[in-house]
């Protein structure tokens, strides 16, 4: 079940998609970062000042990143009841460390 943040100018539907935030269908972001601890934080407050997260490459104000977390919480709550689920996340969590320690 998709959960629609937002529609951005051009058109393209931002979503929570289980615990991805898809933009057009395509996997945008896992996790919010805030401006303020954003790398590029200058040029995401000249060009979307009232943005206080980013998912990917889209710009959030306060209130739809509390939606995006909402719907994360609620994906991850609905998960934590599966045991596949469960099994998948672990699976998952080990590749992406061995992939940064080098090991594939």
């Amino acid at each position: 079940m998709a959960v629609l943040i937002k529609t951005t100018q051009d058109g393209r539907r931002l979503e929570v998609v289980g615990l991805a935030i898809c933009l057009n269908g395509k996997l945008e972001a896992d996790e919010l970062i805030e401006v303020k601890d954003h790398p590029h934080r200058a040029a995401i407050r000249q060009a979307a000042p009232e943005a206080t997260h980013m998912a990917g490459r889209v710009p959030l104000t306060r209130e739809e990143a509390e939606k995006v977390a909402s719907a994360l919480a609620k994906a991850e709550a609905g998960l934590m009841n599966n045991p596949v689920a469960i099994h998948e996340r672990f699976r998952l969590a080990a590749m992406r460390k061995a992939c940064e320690q080098g090991i594939e």
